[in-house]
């Protein structure tokens, strides 16, 4: 008789839930709340791909300033030594005329040494700056695609309370905070903000 009796109330409450009436405004509701989650998604995974790459620019960078650095070392040196010949040079007035060749040779090629480090600075320096360019850029993307996230999941969090309460002005205000969300989602490609 008991089992009757529960078997009798659940049928009730069943029939009476189909019996209450769906808003329509909760099915656009649902709709809105999956567009929101998937670009919430979509932000997550490109945001994270260019923090990634913001990351690995800027151990790229830094590398090539630390060569950058040795190769500066390496000049410098080559310059002291050359003004240290070009000294002794001055200084020989006795000498044979081979030993000063021979310091004029030396100074000569420590001349295109400087000459070809100077190069390779200027060459690692536009290389640095290059990757630091690239850096820049991919967090300007971070960003961008982490504002979208933030927006689209504070209004999948207001639109899911809508659809608790059966609220609709918050459904709206969801939908008004998701644009905000899906304006920084397209922006993480495009940059135009």
């Amino acid at each position: 008789m008991y089992q009757q009796e529960v078997l009798f109330l659940q049928t009730k409450k069943l029939k009476t839930m189909a019996d209450d009436k769906k808003e329509p405004w909760l099915n656009y509701l649902a709709l809105t709340t999956i567009i929101f989650a998937v670009a919430a998604t979509l932000s997550t995974f490109k945001g994270g791909g260019y923090s990634t790459r913001s990351m690995l620019s800027q151990e790229q960078a830094s590398n090539k300033w630390s060569y950058y650095q040795s190769k500066s070392l390496k000049l410098y040196l080559y310059e002291t030594q050359k003004d240290v010949l070009e000294l002794d040079t001055k200084s020989m007035k006795n000498e044979e005329v081979s030993v000063i060749d021979a310091y004029k040779k030396k100074i000569s090629d420590y001349e295109q040494s400087i000459k070809r480090y100077d190069k390779e600075k200027a060459d690692i320096k536009t290389e640095a700056e290059h990757l630091e360019s690239l850096r820049d850029e991919a967090q300007k993307h971070s960003q961008a695609f982490g504002m979208a996230v933030i927006f689209l999941q504070i209004s999948i969090l207001i639109s899911s309370i809508a659809a608790l309460i059966k609220r609709r002005y918050l459904w709206l205000i969801g939908i008004g905070v998701g644009a905000v969300g899906l304006i920084y989602f397209i922006n993480g490609f495009l940059l135009f903000l």
